[in-house]
This record gives structure tokens, C-alpha cells and sequence, in this order.
């Protein structure tokens, strides 16, 4: 897949993860995108360390948007337990 599609994913991805988790996030669209493209690199990575299988396969099969969904939700969890302890001191 080439970069272009791999944003596509990344920028899909990470609005589903974010609609499944909804919430007050420090970070707009870029955040998300950004979320959501190493989301589906973290989520085929665990697909094949956890199960063996390749699930980064191409642009419409289900495994990559499952893997790229999965791997963006375990992100933005990360991302709201580093960022959700931060407090402005104005």
C-alpha cells in the first residue's frame, strides 16, 4: 500500500477509535490521523506476533482495518492516560 492509502487508514482508523472512545482529547484531526497510522502499524504488528498471520494486506481487506481500528483504540488509550494528567497552570 503506499503512503497515501496508509494515511486514508490512519485518518478512518483513528475517527473510528475516537467515535468508539468518545471523550475530551488534547488534539484535532492531526492528533487523530497520527493515531490512527500508528495505530494500524501497532495493530498488524500484534497480528502477527499474537496470531502469526499477515493482517496488513491490502486497502480493502477486513483484517487491515480491524488491525489498523484495534491498534488505534490501544493508542488513544495510551495518549489519554499520558495527556488526561496534564493541568493548565494559567
Amino acid at each position: 500500500m503506499g503512503i497515501i492509502a496508509w494515511i486514508l487508514i490512519g485518518l478512518i482508523a483513528g475517527a473510528i477509535a475516537k467515535a468508539l472512545m468518545p471523550g475530551k482529547d488534547p488534539g484535532g484531526i492531526i492528533i487523530t490521523m497520527l493515531i490512527g497510522i500508528a495505530g494500524g502499524l501497532l495493530g498488524g504488528w500484534l497480528g502477527k506476533v499474537i496470531f502469526g498471520v499477515d493482517s496488513i494486506d491490502g486497502f480493502f481487506d477486513i483484517s487491515t482495518w480491524v488491525a489498523a481500528i484495534v491498534g488505534s483504540i490501544i493508542l488513544l488509550v495510551i495518549y489519554r492516560l499520558v495527556t488526561g494528567n496534564r493541568h493548565s497552570r494559567a
